[in-house]
């Protein structure tokens, strides 16, 4: 066993342990006994029934039938203040990162089928322009907007203001630095030259500064809040605020994993900040979104609950799948796939809550900008964890490696389930830190329509045209560039969604815009992917 191997399963044993005890104190402390009276935690007095939610044609905004009911709403709306300038500094950075990830992820797609295009840069050749798309949107966009979201829900989940704020705007103005550092780093050729952990180690020192900072206002407001029960989304956020710290520390330690002891490191690391970062993120805000939006508490609390434990038991070991084949030990490939497929636990506990929950009321897609995109970024967060437990099986493997299926599981998962999550997040949070509606429905429309048209090409295109790929490569007879021509329809399909969405984001982002400045005009009916009924009947 080699020293890289055994630190793994020592930093894997100690997480499980702490996870372990955590679920002990839960237990001693009556989260679990709650029931399903727990899920009704989100709501205030007299509110469950009602949706919050301003895309709502039929019903007036619940605003309480007596005064502790408009006391508990004026109470939410303070906590929503409180956390404004923390929350509006965090997604306006993770806009603007948004959209020059986005301008790099369309260069480096053009480059795969036109390797001439702007190949006389040493700054915009195909090594760095991709880097710099993929840190841009993971760090930049995922990130920046899942911890102003978290920032936000924060206050409402522990129904009081949000203490400390000054401290995560000053983290999102150090991790901005780190960004701006990296990015820079990482265009001039400085890079250390693992897939996801491209910023060098010194430049790594500021995003642990400022996601350290982020942690002191949800320990504050932990501290402070006025709920006996912690809310499963709060499990969620909590714990991914706590794992990707130490993710992130360990990974980018220097000169401690060199050669192929690297290589487990990094696929260790890269899987895990998606399952233990990215996912609780999006998760919990799908658990928050959805009942709220509906008016209705999710279907089974108890579930919830297993699927948060399951998800912290299984996913840690996930990433070493990706080296089937490779210099690593084959128990711990084994160990690996067994991960994965047991990871099919906590998706399916999270389908049934989510789509559950949903289940008669599906109507309400047609009209709510917000759920319309959480629940879309919900149910592909299923599709798409199951399409990985299958990838992870040998037989599977084998085909869909160093193919570009596996490019279209990635963005399957970091943009259809949670960027589809974090865009319907924001168009709950804007209206109520500016007290102002969307502007243009049209533009939510659009951006939605352009989004979604855009990943459905772009995975379609992928999965079809890379498992093709994959099985070519397994032909000895197939001369290979005969297997890289056979590509370019895939990749240019690929390009044609990346624009698409691309265009969306630039959509997303002028709007966000005219919202954050107060200009254009406010409409005095709800924003609707449809006219409201009132509009319809004139």
């Amino acid at each position: 066993m080699t020293p890289t191997i055994a630190i793994l399963l020592i930093i894997t044993f100690v997480l499980s342990t702490v996870g372990l005890l955590l679920l002990i104190w839960s237990i001693a402390n009556n989260q679990f006994s709650h029931g399903q009276a727990a899920a009704r935690t989100i709501f205030t007095p007299g509110e469950e029934g009602h949706s919050e939610d301003p895309a709502r044609p039929d019903d007036q905004t619940f605003t309480g039938d007596n005064h502790e009911q408009a006391a508990a709403i004026k109470a939410r709306w303070t906590a929503d203040q409180s956390s404004r300038a923390a929350v509006l500094t965090w997604i306006s950075s993770s806009v603007f990162w948004l959209l020059l990830g986005s301008l790099f992820g369309l260069m480096s797609s053009l480059k795969m089928h036109l390797p001439e295009f702007l190949v006389a840069s040493e700054f915009l050749t195909f090594g760095r322009v991709r880097p710099v798309h993929l840190n841009a949107v993971t760090y930049g966009w995922a990130s920046m907007a899942g911890i102003g979201v978290a920032l936000f829900l924060i206050p409402r989940l522990f129904k009081t203001s949000l203490v400390g704020g000054t401290y995560a705007v000053l983290g999102s103005v150090i991790w901005n630095i780190g960004l701006i550092l990296g990015l820079g780093a990482i265009t001039l050729g400085l890079s250390d030259g693992e897939e996801w952990l491209e910023f060098p180690w010194q430049i790594d020192l500021l995003f642990v500064a400022g996601g350290a900072l982020c942690a002191i206002p949800l320990l504050l407001t932990a501290a402070n809040r006025k709920v006996e029960h912690l809310y499963v989304t709060s499990w969620y956020l909590m714990a991914a605020l706590v794992w990707f710290p130490i993710l992130f520390l360990i990974a980018n330690l220097p000169f401690v994993f060199p050669g192929a002891s690297g290589a487990t490191v990094n696929w260790w690391f890269a899987h895990n900040v998606l399952g233990l970062w990215v996912t609780p993120i999006g998760i919990g805000i799908a658990y928050y979104m959805i009942p709220k939006i509906l008016g209705k508490p999710i279907i089974s609390y108890q579930l919830s609950l297993i699927g948060f434990w399951s998800l912290a038991l299984f996913y840690s070991q996930v990433g070493i799948h990706h080296l089937v084949g490779g210099p690593v030990p084959t128990w711990l490939v084994t160990l690996s796939i067994v991960h994965s497929v047991m990871m099919s636990v906590p998706v399916i506990t999270v389908a049934i809550n989510h789509h559950g929950t949903m289940v008669g009321n599906f109507g309400r897609l047609k009209d709510s900008p917000t759920l319309r995109f959480v629940w879309i970024g919900a149910l592909m967060y299923t599709v798409s964890s199951l399409q990985g437990s299958m990838e992870a099986l040998r037989t599977v493997n084998v085909i869909t490696h160093f193919t570009h299926y596996t490019v279209g599981h990635a963005h399957l998962g970091m943009y259809a389930f949670l960027s589809f999550i974090l865009f319907g997040a924001v168009y709950f949070i804007m209206p109520r830190l500016t007290n102002l509606e969307w502007p243009w429905r049209k533009l939510i429309s659009l951006h939605f329509w352009l989004v979604s048209a855009g990943i459905l090409i772009y995975v379609v295109a992928l999965t079809v045209g890379g498992w093709k790929q994959g099985l070519a490569l397994l032909d000895a007879e197939m001369p290979f560039m005969d297997i890289v021509r056979m590509t370019l329809p895939a990749l240019q399909a690929r390009t044609v969604g990346g624009a698409l969405m691309t265009l969306g984001h630039v959509v997303f982002a002028f709007h966000f815009i005219v919202m954050l400045l107060h200009r254009g005009k406010a409409s005095d009916q709800p924003t609707l992917f449809r006219p409201a009924a009132k509009e319809t009947s004139q």
